[in-house]
């Protein structure tokens, strides 16, 4: 496993090691003990396990939750989407600032958002399958959604066209009305 820091420290990509041959191919995509030493640094515990299917040109976020806030664990196991996290932690030097990362199943790389980040992403394949662990809950009455195109976050999303987004995430909010983080 290779562990590749972002412009954000507490963000990490992960690069398994596959094993692969004319057969297939091989990889662990989960060790707690290379985890907890290698990307998150203390005792990780994860809860949920989600997986996800969406079709190009969805946008999923950018959510957290201001109670139960969530560290997560994503990769991609059918298509390709760009992931992003944003910094929500108040008394972070990089609160506001994002980080953004092609996952996809040839390229199999998993990104470690942890606990204070919003996150979301956007189908940039025909469809994509995305799964995540999780180290708390989900708490729908706690979880805020930003909006996808806040000019203050100016993420660069690898847009074609219009995004498709749900109901609740065209009714997102801005970082500057969103509840900040504690942690």
């Amino acid at each position: 496993m290779k562990v590749i820091n972002t412009k954000i420290a507490d963000v990490k990509i992960i690069e398994p090691s596959v094993f692969g041959d004319e057969r297939g191919f091989f990889m662990e995509t989960w060790n707690q003990k290379n985890f907890e030493l290698l990307v998150s640094g203390k005792p990780t515990l994860f809860v949920q396990d989600n997986h996800s299917k969406s079709k190009k040109g969805i946008l999923r976020g950018l959510h957290y939750q201001t109670k139960s806030t969530q560290g997560k664990l994503v990769r991609v196991i059918v298509g390709e989407v760009f992931d992003v996290a944003i910094d929500m932690r108040e008394k972070s030097a990089t609160f506001g600032q994002w980080v953004g990362v092609y996952l996809s199943a040839n390229n199999k790389r998993q990104l470690w958002v942890p606990e204070g980040f919003a996150h979301g992403f956007y189908v940039t394949s025909d469809e994509a399958e995305f799964v995540y662990k999780c180290t708390d809950f989900y708490d729908p009455d706690s979880e805020i959604s930003i909006l996808w195109d806040d000019p203050s976050i100016n993420i660069k999303w690898p847009l074609i066209g219009d995004p498709i987004l749900s109901k609740k995430d065209e009714n997102a909010i801005y970082l500057s009305d969103a509840p900040k983080l504690s942690l």
